[in-house]
């Protein structure tokens, strides 16, 4: 295994919501997932919320997962509602010492996993089962079992299965919606971040492996000599698969890579479904209007290395 010799780097991270509606609105309860993680390689070094109109009531805690949340409330009447989360990030190298080719074997850590003596388990356990977005199948465990013959490690199974799906699925933003099923994904496949991610954690889960959803931030670049356009970043996902010997491993399957230092994590869980941007009821409205920009501002230089395994 090559060892990473990046440097550190720091991203400001802008992004905005912004809902219009045909009629006014009397009352808006939303929640948030929108504030990164702080992890062994990220820092969150600063947080501010930005509501108009501004809300009457607001609170911040962590759910079930550990991700740090906001709610509020907006009781004035409105026709427009703008969410600015602005974040100040950063970031370090998280893969000097990953050995994908020397992890355990896959079916050792399937039983593993099934031996409910292990109390260090019970936690990971629970990214086993199906979810509300990943209906587990038997298409799935046809499509994984190319990538984990007999014997194959569990990291390199994993890096396998994710280069296959971002070699057999098209990356096409106008495929599906948030509500599109697995099966539509396969059969068509084609779709985006959000699909690759439920296909790649649906995969592993039929194999009996730990898989979790990761929502957050991915830093993308300019054509050559062109400026980075202000909005022109994304919210992003990736899959994280457990290794005992290793801990949670991150992988992303539609740009084929480990996430390092372009990918900021903001929250985690069973899929989507846990770790919605925003979400929330609202009463009256009429119709609605929904436009989201994300800018990702460098603030330090990384010098790229190698990465793991290559």
């Amino acid at each position: 295994m090559a060892v990473s010799t990046v440097t550190a780097v720091s991203y400001r991270v802008e992004h905005i919501t912004h809902y219009e509606y045909t009629a006014p609105v009397t009352l808006s309860q939303q929640l948030l997932h929108l504030t990164p993680r702080n992890l062994p390689w990220q820092q969150c070094e600063t947080h501010a919320l930005k509501i108009d109109p501004q809300a009457a009531e607001y609170i911040e805690r962590r759910d079930f997962f550990g991700n740090r949340i906001a709610q509020f409330a907006v009781r004035t009447a409105h026709r427009e509602l703008v969410v600015l989360a602005d974040s100040v990030v950063h970031l370090g190298p998280r893969w000097e010492s990953l050995d994908i080719e020397g992890s355990p074997s896959w079916e050792s850590v399937r039983d593993r996993l099934r031996d409910v003596t292990q109390a260090p388990l019970l936690d990971p356990g629970q990214f086993l089962f199906e979810s509300p977005n990943v209906a587990i199948s038997a298409e799935l465990a046809g499509y994984a079992a190319a990538s984990f013959p007999a014997g194959r490690a569990l990291l390199a199974g994993t890096r396998d299965l994710m280069g296959r799906i971002h070699a057999d699925f098209e990356f096409d933003a106008h495929a599906t919606t948030v509500a599109t099923p697995l099966s539509e994904v396969i059969a068509h496949r084609r779709g985006v971040c959000q699909d690759f991610a439920h296909l790649m954690i649906g995969c592993l889960r039929m194999l009996g492996l730990p898989a979790r959803y990761v929502s957050g931030y991915l830093l993308t670049r300019p054509p050559p000599g062109m400026p980075r356009l202000v909005g022109a970043d994304a919210s992003h996902a990736w899959v994280s698969v457990f290794c005992p010997e290793s801990g949670w491993v991150d992988f992303d399957p539609t740009n084929n890579l480990l996430p390092d230092l372009e990918h900021i994590t903001v929250a985690w869980g069973r899929d989507f479904s846990d770790v919605t941007p925003m979400r929330g009821v609202i009463l009256g409205g009429g119709t609605q209007e929904l436009d989201v920009s994300v800018t990702v501002t460098p603030l330090g230089k990384a010098t790229p290395a190698p990465g793991p395994g290559s």
